[in-house]
């Protein structure tokens, strides 16, 4: 039982690499650009996304996303601490800050789908691909706060 429910029982850091990979729960919010206000240090997301995220919201270049696009996220466990700016559904942050999974998350659903069916992930916005528009233009595309 333990191991279905590692989420519950482990820290971030006591993960595995196969059950932290797990934890993406596909939202691919991540994946969206985002604007940082200097003054009070908030974050903005836009509808710019990253030009190798999928209609899935899946990368369709995972393995070489850091050498194709050197500012590419990558989470791990040490920077948990910094882990504010993530959406507050997003289940890296939710286990960081002692809070459960939704019921539409792929380790309780099941369901990989769920997720786009409950309109969580960015699949419903009119996504812009960052190769499409300059980061000038990113501010025209901030969307509602995640």
């Amino acid at each position: 039982m333990a191991d279905q429910v590692f989420w519950q029982t482990k820290t971030l850091q006591e993960m595995s690499r196969r059950e932290w990979e797990s934890l993406c729960d596909g939202c691919g919010k991540c994946c969206l650009q985002k604007l940082e206000d200097e003054e009070d240090e908030s974050v903005y997301y836009t509808s710019v996304v990253c030009q190798y995220m999928t209609d899935d919201c899946r990368c369709s270049e995972y393995q070489n996303r850091q050498k194709l696009v050197p500012n590419c996220v990558w989470l791990k466990p040490e920077d948990v601490d910094s882990f504010f700016w993530l959406p507050s559904t997003c289940a890296y942050r939710l286990i960081a800050e002692g809070k459960p999974l939704p019921d539409w998350h792929p380790l309780v659903s099941g369901d990989p789908q769920r997720i786009h069916a409950v309109n969580v992930s960015v699949t419903s916005l009119n996504l812009v691909r960052d190769n499409e528009v300059t980061e000038e233009e990113w501010q025209n595309y901030v969307i509602a706060p995640q």
